[in-house]
């Protein structure tokens, strides 16, 4: 049996008057900042994994089908996963047998979610740098694409009624979207009809508190937060991964999510600051489930896996 942390998205008058019980019940934010009944049946629901960092040791091979194995019985219409899906390609001693060796792992894992649909993004330890040509096939972003099965390194979609959109925010300088990308997202939002949810997804927070702690945040965020509020009526979420950490913060109509580590501790029993066994700080490995509705919704409730 799974038990959910769960963690509430409200407005700010229920918000007030729900502090007492914020761990019991969660609540949701909809374009006339009104809470979902809960009566009503949610178009989408997804999980969101992130920071699977997938490699040989420590089990975690199986640890993760084990989990997949929940994910299903708790029945997600489709996947969403904002990177690091392997343990590391990134570093400079990283060889190809390696690189190789943790995609073979990931493509073996996947088979337990076989038939259902996995939208990615690219994590900053994805790709290999280190190759000795850059016109290796394997160097770079343009393989971690091929091998999650991405249409680009940043891309949008639609389903449900939701539109989703796909980030890189693996910038050479810095951690943020590049020109050419920024642009690609205005337009996309721009094109996007009124009163379109949209969910916005990047490996790295694009705002949020847990940057706070340990950094990782898009360094372009305040570009971002004024896009997103030029489209109020329209962005609900943003979720992301990276540093391992859980945090959800309400800021603008817009819920950032930064929804943990499929690995935890990168599937290691943790240091001196874990708060338990795999925990990266306070923070439990594990996963999301999320709920979308009609009219822009949106449920998270957060699930450590125990594995």
């Amino acid at each position: 049996m799974v038990s959910p942390i769960i963690f509430a998205a409200m407005n700010r008058k229920n918000f007030l008057a729900s502090l007492p019980v914020l761990a019991a019940a969660p609540a949701s934010i909809g374009l006339n900042n009104t809470t979902v009944s809960r009566k009503e049946k949610p178009v989408l629901t997804l999980a969101h994994i992130t920071d699977v960092h997938i490699r040989s040791g420590d089990n975690a091979p199986q640890r993760f089908k084990d989990c997949l194995d929940k994910i299903k019985k708790l029945k997600v219409d489709f996947f969403l996963n904002t990177g690091d899906s392997i343990h590391d390609a990134s570093y400079n001693n990283v060889k190809r047998e390696s690189v190789t060796e943790q995609w073979q792992i990931w493509d073996d894992c996947l088979q337990r979610i076989k038939g259902y649909d996995i939208y990615s993004c690219i994590g900053n330890h994805d790709s290999w740098w280190a190759a000795p040509d850059k016109k290796d096939a394997m160097y770079g972003k343009d393989y971690v694409v091929k091998r999650l099965n991405i249409p680009h390194r940043y891309y949008s979609f639609t389903r449900g009624g939701w539109h989703f959109i796909v980030l890189d925010g693996n910038n050479t300088h810095d951690i943020s979207l590049d020109e050419e990308q920024f642009q690609w997202l205005a337009a996309d939002l721009e094109q996007t009809p009124a009163n379109t949810p949209t969910l916005i997804l990047s490996h790295f927070p694009t705002f949020g508190a847990t940057p706070i702690l340990v950094g990782g945040n898009h360094t372009d965020h305040k570009k971002l937060k004024d896009l997103f509020y030029k489209h109020k009526d329209k962005v609900r979420a943003s979720l992301s991964g990276h540093n391992h950490l859980y945090d959800k913060t309400f800021y603008n109509g817009v819920w950032y999510c930064c929804n943990g580590a499929m690995s935890g501790f990168w599937w290691g029993k943790g240091d001196k600051d874990s708060a338990g066994s795999g925990y990266y700080f306070e923070t439990p490995p594990g996963f999301a489930i999320l709920k979308l509705y009609k009219e822009g919704g949106f449920e998270s409730e957060y699930y450590p896996h125990g594995l």
